[in-house]
């Protein structure tokens, strides 16, 4: 788990698909209240958006990464 920036504990990614899963595999078993699966619900899209910042924050560095030997070469070339 890391830190995020308000102090709090977050989840990483691996742990937050895999509850993500569990989530999904919970609803799809039924037999839960409207209350619980209400519930549910909104802990998986919670999960799902977190999920969706550590790929958004993946996508940057690799980007970043690119950009960066993009402009090394370029350098080079000269």
């Amino acid at each position: 788990m890391s830190e995020s920036s308000n102090g709090s504990t977050e989840l990483g990614y691996e742990e937050a698909r895999d509850q993500l899963v569990a989530v999904v595999r919970e609803l799809e078993a039924g037999g839960l209240s409207l209350e619980q699966s209400l519930a549910l619900w909104e802990k998986g899209e919670t999960l799902a958006k977190l999920c969706e910042r550590h790929l958004d924050g993946a996508r940057e560095r690799i980007e970043a990464a690119l950009a960066s030997v993009e402009e090394d070469a370029e350098e080079d070339a000269q």
